[in-house]
């Protein structure tokens, strides 16, 4: 037994108590949810391929059929803007990936899908989010000091062929989540950043305009998602050059499936599974049982041109009814576009249009015939509404804090070891409603037990 567990350590090193406190915070948090909303943006840049369908598509689409998901997938023309400036070829992109999202399954009568240049509010709040969002924040995202760097060790002005969009990506991402208030957005590694920076304008503006407009949205990173090799063996990629379309043609399919890279190993030669790309391919596609069996052919020599025959067939298999689809609808882009309308239109109608009057209240952009005592009352309860402050320290870890209106301190956190962790416990906290709710080895109760509970009933009847 290790010493976390010898010493009574959950894994993450807090103690069993504080770990099974957690479990409930979790526990609780579900239970207060009825659903939770997810976003998954699709950047219309390209031609989808297997890669795309292996490791976002398939997995996308079977995670929208949970009871407890609201989902919301939206085709980020706007993003696709900041790297292609070929009007034709954004147009087709945007219908091959609608198109694509449609014949692998998804169900716009039971999902939100939509364009985002459909949705005007989207841009009002990105200019909203503009102005409260720190240009030092934006100077750490990884798209542009990646720019800067190349730019640089080439001797060029640091800012030489950097455009405001590439600088502002992040802010965009950021309306994109919090129009819908998203809860969950999946994403890469290389992507959470953006989630962070999304935190860090939802609080950024509820702070100064008083209220908790937004909720923060968390990074849901998939450790399990999968990385198909291309033709040359390194991940499938665009920029590689390396790519399998997804519907090509069944012939062509085969000719490409034959072109992937292998070593000399001759018929009757046992073969590695094991950085093998034909092997990671069929295994995306094929289940455990066949996956074993293929694993048997390669011991037992099996010649390469029977593994990529093989292989061909078992991704031709579950891709052929597909194609069928898709190329049903390529024929019918008509039908496409009021597909994209419509869902559009529904959801500006059911969340954008009713937030965006709240959000255009909230920063001033008001009826000029209401003014008056309006302004003195919403200062003044402005300045009265208790705030949750989540921040991270020095040491990596992430806390949070509750202020009183006057900015006194009411409760502050001990460290956690995620941003959702400490949400997590924040969005249970909101709802205790007894003084023995606060007692817990994650936080601290720094004022009188009853002054937190008023703030905590201010903070609801507020919601």
């Amino acid at each position: 037994m290790d010493r976390a567990r010898r010493d009574g350590r959950g894994p993450s090193g807090r103690s069993g108590k504080a770990a099974r406190y957690t479990d409930t915070v979790c526990s609780r948090l579900r239970s207060h949810r009825m659903n939770t909303r997810v976003l998954t943006g699709i950047t219309t840049s390209g031609t989808p391929h297997l890669g795309n369908y292996v490791g976002a598509v398939r997995p996308a689409i079977a995670a929208s059929r949970a009871a407890d998901v609201e989902s919301f997938y939206f085709l980020a023309d706007l993003h696709s803007l900041i790297k292609a400036q070929d009007p034709a070829r954004t147009q087709r992109s945007t219908l091959e990936i609608a198109a694509t999202w449609l014949a692998c399954g998804l169900e716009p009568d039971k999902v939100w899908f939509y364009r985002q240049s459909d949705i005007p509010e989207i841009s009002e709040l990105n200019w909203f989010l503009t102005c409260i969002a720190g240009k030092g924040v934006l100077n750490r995202a990884h798209a542009y000091k990646a720019a800067v760097d190349k730019n640089t060790a080439e001797g060029e002005d640091a800012d030489a062929g950097v455009t405001a969009g590439l600088f502002m990506y992040p802010v965009l991402m950021a309306a994109d989540i919090l129009i819908f208030n998203a809860k969950q957005v999946p994403v890469g590694r290389d992507q959470v950043q953006h989630i962070e920076m999304a935190r860090d304008f939802a609080q950024r503006f509820n702070h100064v305009y008083g209220r908790e407009y937004f909720e923060l949205p968390e990074a849901l990173i998939d450790e399990q998602v999968a990385t198909l090799p291309g033709l040359d063996g390194r991940k499938m990629s665009k920029s590689y050059g390396n790519t399998i379309p997804l519907f090509v043609p069944r012939e062509e399919l085969k000719k490409l499936v034959f072109s992937i890279l292998t070593d000399s190993r001759a018929p009757g030669e046992p073969k590695q599974t094991e950085g093998s790309a034909l092997f990671q391919l069929y295994q995306a596609f094929a289940s455990p049982e066949e996956t074993a069996g293929f694993a048997r052919a390669y011991a037992e020599g099996i010649s390469w041109g029977d593994a990529k025959q093989r292989l061909f067939e078992r991704i031709d298999a579950e891709i052929a009814p597909l194609r069928e689809r898709y190329e049903a609808l390529m024929a019918d882009p008509a039908a496409i576009e009021a597909t994209l309308r419509r869902g559009a239109e529904r959801l500006r109608e059911r969340y954008a249009r009713p937030f965006l009057v709240e959000l255009r209240h909230a920063v001033g952009l008001r009826d000029l015939s209401t003014q008056g005592g309006e302004a003195s009352e919403a200062k003044k309860a402005k300045a009265a509404l208790p705030l949750f402050k989540q921040y991270r320290e020095n040491d990596g870890r992430f806390y949070f804090k509750l202020l009183d209106g006057e900015g006194e301190l009411l409760l502050q956190s001990e460290g956690f070891d995620s941003p959702r962790e400490a949400g997590q416990t924040i969005a249970v906290i909101k709802q205790a409603q007894a003084a023995d709710a606060l007692a817990s080895p994650l936080f601290n109760v720094v004022a009188d037990a009853g002054a937190v509970l008023d703030a905590l009933r201010a903070l609801r009847e507020a919601a």
